[in-house]
């Protein structure tokens, strides 16, 4: 039914369904003609009439019109089973129906089209939206560790050799940790584009957990260790076929996310369990959680909570969503009853035989 609101059937189609739909009207109305006469047949006709109206475009619409008057006259108006109208009552009837008809499918099918419009003028706005808040968020996610590599490199071109070894230690980590957050900026840029024009594939392949759970982690050094990071996955845990390079992507987005909206010495605990055929993994901290009735836009692009400090472009969990989303699986967000969030993905994938049987 879904599809069927949202793609409008081919004319032809279009044609065969208003006249069946008609039809069926028509045959529901004799049935019931000893019951309702044949003043009530007309309500139901036209109520057939409307409904096609606000699907179908106006020549289909026009036609269930003009067949559903020429059925009424010759099947339900006395004298029946003939084009003849008996009274001057019903002749002026069957005008206004017909005329009613006409009017009700034309006002109708208008109506749709200054609907078609307004809904294509906000989409245009919302593009327009999205590029202003795209074009917002790359001005300072992108300038910052721009000018933060530009600074810390010149400084230590022009003061090379007056820099004791400690502050060229200092810049060299800043242009480290500047540059891993831009090409981490750029790759959730690329990463929403490809999500989007859906020009991307998966790539499963045997995955050991552990060691995606590790090299994410490490990714995030030296920040990273300013939290307290605790992993909890069982002994001889299987592989499983995922695409690392997503998976990494997604887990890195997840972890980022909990670094950025809570306080050092915060801890993240990240979690894998096999469930049947399901491979769940969990990221937890004990921050301030989310606002409750901020949670259902967590995954939406260029969400932010509000009132969060500066930094980030509000992409990363959106792409999380779609990432899982393409391993056919789910993420989800809650608060945890104490306090700080918890995300879990649940993704249907193969376990690895040998593992399994290690395992048993």
């Amino acid at each position: 039914m879904k599809n069927f609101l949202l793609h409008k059937p081919a004319r032809n189609q279009q044609y065969i369904i208003s006249v069946v739909l008609v039809i069926t009207v028509a045959i529901f109305g004799l049935a019931l003609y000893g019951l309702v006469g044949y003043r009530t047949a007309a309500f139901m006709l036209l109520v057939a009439v409307s409904i096609i109206a606000m699907f179908f475009d106006i020549a289909p619409v026009l036609l269930a019109a003009l067949l559903s008057a020429l059925i009424w006259d010759f099947f339900f108006i006395p004298p029946r089973f003939t084009l003849t109208v008996g009274t001057g009552d019903d002749q002026l009837l069957l005008l206004m129906y017909f005329v009613i008809a006409l009017v009700n499918a034309a006002l109708t099918y208008k109506i749709r089209q200054m609907e078609k419009e307004v809904r294509v003028k906000e989409e245009k706005a919302n593009e327009a939206k999205f590029y202003n808040t795209l074009f917002n968020s790359l001005s300072h996610e992108l300038r910052t560790p721009i000018t933060t590599i530009i600074a810390a490199t010149d400084n230590l071109n022009t003061n090379a050799d007056r820099l004791p070894e400690n502050i060229k230690t200092e810049l060299l980590s800043e242009i480290s940790i500047a540059s891993i957050r831009l090409n981490h900026q750029v790759e959730n840029l690329l990463s929403m584009s490809r999500l989007e024009s859906g020009a991307f594939q998966i790539k499963k392949d045997w995955c050991d957990i552990n060691e995606l759970v590790h090299k994410t982690i490490q990714s995030f050094e030296p920040a990273i260790s300013k939290y307290k990071i605790a992993v909890h996955i069982p002994e001889n845990f299987p592989l499983f076929k995922l695409d690392f390079g997503l998976m990494e992507h997604v887990l890195h987005n997840l972890i980022g996310n909990a670094i950025q909206y809570t306080l050092p010495g915060t801890g993240i605990v990240i979690q894998a369990l096999h469930d049947d055929d399901k491979l769940v993994i969990t990221v937890a901290d004990n921050g301030k959680g989310f606002p409750e009735g901020e949670i259902d836009k967590a995954f939406d692009k260029f969400y932010r909570i509000h009132g969060s400090k500066p930094g980030g472009t509000g992409l990363g969990l959106s792409i999380a969503k779609g990432f899982v989303e393409a391993h056919q699986g789910m993420i989800t967000l809650k608060n945890l009853p104490m306090s700080g969030a918890i995300f879990t993905i649940e993704i249907p994938t193969e376990t690895s035989y040998i593992t399994r049987l290690k395992n048993e």
